[in-house]
């Protein structure tokens, strides 16, 4: 059986129904006359982008950007579409080390796919340490523009790398076509905001920690020009502020590994 992969793993992204809080307007009219004229259609009703919600994405933006390091363990799930239609679940977990605004490193592991990505403020490295091989390119002085070379010249898309997107300026903010709050819930004992957003033909949902470190603990993204709507959802569990090194970041390829030529984007 052959799979395509219709999800995008972008963050960076947007989940959200409207639930009610763009109502269509609808026309009353009077007892109609013997030859009615045909209706006409109601407008369609107007998207919502709630200022709090947004400023909700903000904050939280902010205070990762306060923060020097962090580490992150995501646990991910990925609907995979088959050729006549099925969605299939694939699971996997990915962790992070970062050290802003220079150097990353991110291991995705799961039973189908392995692969490492590090930056030390230098060179970009791709690994696949199963295969045996790897591939390294100049980068930039800093993970956002790294972070957009490698996309631009490559075709490379980081796990979540719209944790790296998002800018307090709210630019990322002023692409959005609705936006509000669902509700709140509590997330492996942390309490959390509940937000919805749509953004071009992306939904997306994200949770946000309560209090003083408004961290994201959870996103759902689901893209809505496949009519299967695949999904992928990421729980999030953060360190932050963890002590983190140059040693950290050096990049140790097994000692039979080959490197390979990475392929420029066509």
């Amino acid at each position: 059986m052959q799979f395509d992969v219709r999800t995008s793993s972008r963050f960076a992204a947007a989940l959200g129904l409207t639930l009610g809080l763009a109502t269509a307007i609808s026309a009353t009219a009077a007892t109609p006359p013997a030859k009615a004229p045909a209706a006409r259609p109601a407008p369609a009703p107007k998207p919502v982008v709630d200022p709090a919600a947004v400023k909700a994405l903000r904050d939280m933006s902010a205070y990762l950007q306060s923060q020097r390091t962090f580490r992150i363990v995501s646990e991910t799930s990925l609907d995979i579409v088959t050729n006549d239609g099925q969605r299939i679940q694939m699971d996997g977990e990915t962790h992070y080390k970062i050290r802003k605004p220079d150097a990353f490193v991110i291991d995705l592991v799961s039973d189908t796919w392995n692969r490492q990505y590090l930056y030390d403020g230098h060179q970009f490295t791709l690994y696949a340490p199963k295969l045996g091989y790897y591939a390294q390119a100049p980068a930039p002085a800093t993970i956002r523009e790294t972070v957009d070379e490698i996309g631009e010249r490559f075709g490379i898309s980081l796990p979540l790398d719209d944790l790296f997107r998002w800018s307090a300026d709210g630019t990322r903010a002023d692409t959005l076509t609705s936006g509000y709050q669902i509700g709140t819930a509590t997330l492996d004992g942390v309490k959390t905001d509940h937000y919805a957003f749509r953004e071009g033909k992306i939904d997306w949902e994200i949770w946000i920690q309560q209090g003083a470190q408004p961290l994201p603990r959870k996103l759902v993204i689901v893209d809505r020009k496949d009519p299967a709507a695949p999904a992928f959802t990421a729980r999030l569990s953060w360190t932050v502020n963890p002590p983190l090194t140059d040693e950290d970041f050096a990049f140790r390829p097994a000692q039979d590994a080959k490197r390979i030529r990475l392929t420029l984007q066509q």
